[in-house]
């Protein structure tokens, strides 16, 4: 009867992981973005929206966000 080796234990997952993708030439990156689920966020996110939008340069700024958007409504 052949013997079952005892399950990977996730940390050992991860290594193993981590080892092949650093042969295969990448490097692991973390990094800390803003929660955006909270209200905090919400407010502050508003906030900079409305004041880029009634700015000197709102209009330039909104083409520049056109022209590099791609939307496909198909």
């Amino acid at each position: 009867m052949p013997t079952v080796a005892p399950p990977k234990s996730s940390r050992d997952k991860v290594r193993a992981h981590r080892q092949r993708m650093r042969r295969k030439g990448m490097r692991l990156i973390q990094k800390w973005v803003p929660e955006t689920r909270t209200s905090a966020f919400t407010r502050q996110a508003r906030q900079a929206s409305l004041a880029v939008s009634r700015g000197a340069h709102a209009e330039d700024d909104q083409a520049f966000v056109d022209a590099v958007s791609v939307w496909r409504f198909e």
